[in-house]
């Protein structure tokens, strides 16, 4: 009786212990809370004070400060390329997420699920794991991001057959092709959305002697931003400083130009997923010919990207639905069905 009492009493426990899926990407930062879904959603931006070093703002409050803060205030994305840039600055945000998330006072401390590029190194990895143990994290764990994407998007990658998933985030792009629940072949390529942005902002300069920051970029990517022409050609006006007189300006850009603008970094990330396809099992390429290629992420949203890869791979592309919260959902199922997902090596622990 006494033996079955402790063991209700720790199922008890396991129960109340905070368990949370974290896309930790490179331009936004998603928190999963087993039981409660998405709990939280924003930009991977941390302002601190330069003198205290202390954190003012995390998430959209300090994004609103890029490019327009005070000498005494710098805000800075502690993320580059998909892994830590700046371990201080990532340790104190997630510090703040888990407060924010599951409250500064708690009995127990949360487990932790940290999703990863796949193209990481041990020590990439290492640093993530640290930096959540040190924030307050009991348990703490990595999963790579095409997996959670794959989980994310409803895939069935318990089953024999060939799933290919292309993540497109921030700061990376991952491939991976998965069968029976774990991944046969990934690569990772350092091109996304970040490398987007900047090639607008180098267009803007080169062709109107205008500096626009990235904010304004990737509003220029998410307005009028294409991968194939589309059926009717957009435009918008995009204001900056004019390199010539020193002043404000304002011109208009089209979906067109910006197209052509966006062709390399779509080009690297095309590139890349051919190479991966190239050395996919003859088996799973001929699974792939009919189940397609699924994209997740932010830069999964870009007008035409499908239609753009369909074209060049003769393979069905489709954008998975919510794709931006894909990574983050994925990680919440992984945490529900955890035993399953460590058995086939997926995820990584200290």
């Amino acid at each position: 009786m006494g033996a079955d009492a402790d063991r209700a009493r720790r199922q008890s426990d396991l129960k109340l212990v905070p368990e949370l899926g974290i896309d930790l990407g490179t331009a936004n930062i998603l928190v999963y809370r087993r039981g409660k879904g998405v709990a939280l959603s924003e930009p991977t931006v941390v302002a601190i004070s330069t003198q205290s070093r202390r954190v003012l703002a995390v998430g959209n409050e300090a994004r609103e400060m890029l490019g327009r803060t005070p000498g005494n205030i710098t805000a800075i994305r502690p993320l580059k390329d998909g892994v830590i840039a700046d371990y201080t600055t990532t340790l104190r945000m997630l510090e703040y997420l888990i407060n924010k998330v599951c409250g500064k006072r708690r009995l127990f401390k949360p487990t932790l699920l940290v999703c990863v590029p796949s193209g990481v190194t041990n020590v990439e990895r290492r640093a993530v794991l640290q930096a959540a143990k040190e924030a307050g994290a009991g348990l703490a764990m990595t999963i790579e991001e095409p997996m959670a994407a794959a989980i994310g998007a409803g895939l069935p990658i318990d089953y024999p057959g060939g799933n290919m998933v292309v993540d497109i985030g921030g700061g990376t792009a991952d491939i991976a092709v998965i069968s029976l629940g774990g991944i046969v072949l990934s690569q990772s390529i350092r091109v996304a959305g970040n490398k987007m942005d900047e090639a607008i902002v180098r267009h803007i300069r080169n062709t109107y002697n205008l500096m626009v920051g990235e904010p304004t970029a990737e509003e220029v990517k998410i307005k009028v931003g294409s991968a194939y022409p589309l059926a009717q050609e957009l435009s918008m006006e995009v204001r900056g400083r004019d390199l010539v007189a020193g002043l404000p300006k304002t011109v208009e850009v089209t979906s067109d130009e910006i197209r052509e603008a966006l062709a390399e970094p779509v080009r690297q990330i095309t590139e890349k997923i051919c190479q991966v396809l190239e050395e996919t099992p003859p088996e799973l390429a001929s699974d792939l010919m009919q189940r397609g290629i699924t994209l997740t992420g932010g830069g999964a949203l870009l007008r035409g990207l499908d239609k753009f890869l369909a074209s060049v791979t003769d393979i069905p592309v489709t954008v998975a639905d919510n794709a931006l919260h894909c990574v983050a959902i994925g990680t919440g199922r992984a945490l529900e069905g955890l035993e399953k997902i460590r058995a086939s090596g997926a995820v990584t622990q200290i």
